[in-house]
């Protein structure tokens, strides 16, 4: 077996990492419980959940015996034609009875992106099955984040994502997002009439007949989790649906327990016609995603004259579905749900005081879901200004807790199994961290921690 220091070698000579800079990595050998450990036995505590996804923790024994029993038995079937397999056929059945009212079929995809572009392409086809395909047009937020696929990044309002890769497809129209600490956003006015009356002359301008849905996430997550006013997301659907435009829910990361539901939109005022979903779907054991979707839309797709020409070689892979069977049957068995309210609480209160320090501006979130926003003046609420990851890295250097910084947001995402002793260590390493960061977003002293 190759040494530790040549694997690091290898991974900084051949590995491409997602959303990085070119230099060295952190190479995690092991998880367990909310923390992860290094080769050299360092804990690091997770507080983002791997990438917002591991709701049990990491390290279930049970989880791998169910997939090394589901690859002894049948490791891969296809799912293309009239073929499937017996856990995909279960993990449907149980989504659609966790799922809102209304929800009655499933598309299994393999992630996140996957599941908003194939949502998309599902809202499209719906319409044109209907006899109507000139409903092509998408809205969405100027804040969102829905993958990176050529439709999922197009949907998504996060300019920066999008330099230097040309020409994206058109009919993506972003909306102003209702993100009521940026009030500069809405010329004065309230930002749930402004975004309302917003929405209403964009319908009108491109034509309520030529719009085939409106994709948006009940909490905006990687746009700085930012928590739309109460009632924006009832006012959205009534208005799409009086259009007949679909709603597509993206709840790739707030479903499966994340804010406290089995799924947020209905909680947060949104009636969906296709729910996109991934991540807490199998706590990230194994890629997996699933758009959910109402019966009238998945028999109009499935019922076409040329079928449903759509799908991917791993679509409702049997042994990615036997595990998130046991993930869910996880979630339910320890109250998980419960946990992410009780100890999101905790968390948020202690994350209210930081701001009493100099660069921390807004804090807000729903269960484990939260975000810290960073300022460099408090009354002009101007972002400051950080190298992308840079306060992330920081915090993982100097106080080994491992959180995520975009823009001017640190964003946290536990582990559903936190502990309100793991969420007072979380904060407690912000602020050791932000109370040390000026302004500028220099770091005031030279700081480490040893061992």
């Amino acid at each position: 077996m190759a040494s530790h220091e040549q694997i690091q070698a290898w991974d900084s000579e051949h590995v491409i990492h997602p959303w990085s800079f070119a230099g060295p990595s952190l190479l995690l050998v092991r998880g367990q419980g909310s923390s992860y450990f290094d080769a050299e036995g360092r804990e690091y505590l997770d507080a983002l959940g791997g990438i917002q996804l591991c709701e049990i923790g990491h390290g279930r024994a049970e989880v791998a015996e169910v997939a090394a029993a589901q690859m002894a038995e049948l490791e891969y079937a296809p799912m293309f034609w009239n073929f499937g397999n017996e856990r995909a056929a279960e993990l449907a059945h149980r989504l659609v009875e966790l799922a809102p009212d209304g929800i009655g079929e499933v598309f299994f995809t393999n992630g996140g992106s996957e599941s908003c572009e194939s949502a998309i392409k599902m809202a499209r086809l719906y319409h044109h099955n209907r006899g109507k395909p000139d409903r092509t047009f998408i809205l969405s937020l100027s804040h969102s984040y829905h993958g990176m696929t050529y439709g999922a990044l197009s949907a998504s309002g996060l300019s920066g994502l999008k330099v230097g890769v040309g020409e994206l497809p058109g009919g993506f129209y972003h909306l102003t997002t209702p993100y009521p600490y940026r009030e500069e956003l809405y010329d004065g006015e309230d930002p749930f009439g402004y975004c309302l009356r917003e929405l209403e002359e964009t319908i009108d301008r491109l034509g309520p007949n030529r719009i085939a849905a409106f994709i948006g996430e009940p909490v905006l997550t990687v746009g700085g989790v930012i928590v739309p006013p109460p009632d924006y997301w009832r006012a959205v659907t009534e208005l799409c649906h009086e259009h007949g435009i679909l709603l597509i829910a993206d709840e790739v990361v707030t479903a499966f327990g994340r804010l406290g539901e089995w799924f947020a939109s209905p909680a947060w005022g949104m009636t969906p016609d296709l729910i996109a979903t991934a991540k807490g779907l199998t706590s990230g054991y194994l890629p997996l995603g699933a758009v959910l979707a109402t019966r009238e839309v998945g028999e109009t797709l499935r019922n076409a004259e040329s079928g449903f020409m759509h799908g991917y070689t791993y679509c409702g892979h049997p042994v990615a579905c036997a595990v998130a069977l046991k993930n869910l049957e996880i979630i339910e068995r320890e109250d998980l749900r419960a946990n992410a309210v009780r100890v999101g609480a905790r968390l948020r209160e202690g994350l209210e005081g930081l701001l009493e320090l100099p660069v921390v501006g807004d804090v807000r979130g729903a269960g484990l879901l939260a975000s810290v926003e960073l300022v460099a003046d408090k009354e002009r609420r101007t972002p400051i200004e950080v190298r992308r990851q840079e306060i992330a890295d920081r915090v993982r250097d100097e106080q080994r807790v491992i959180v995520r910084s975009i823009y001017q947001n640190v964003i946290l995402a536990p582990c559903l199994i936190l502990t309100e002793a793991e969420a007072d260590r979380i904060v407690a390493a912000l602020h050791a961290v932000l109370a040390t960061t000026s302004p500028g977003g220099r770091p005031l002293v030279a700081a480490g921690r040893e061992g």
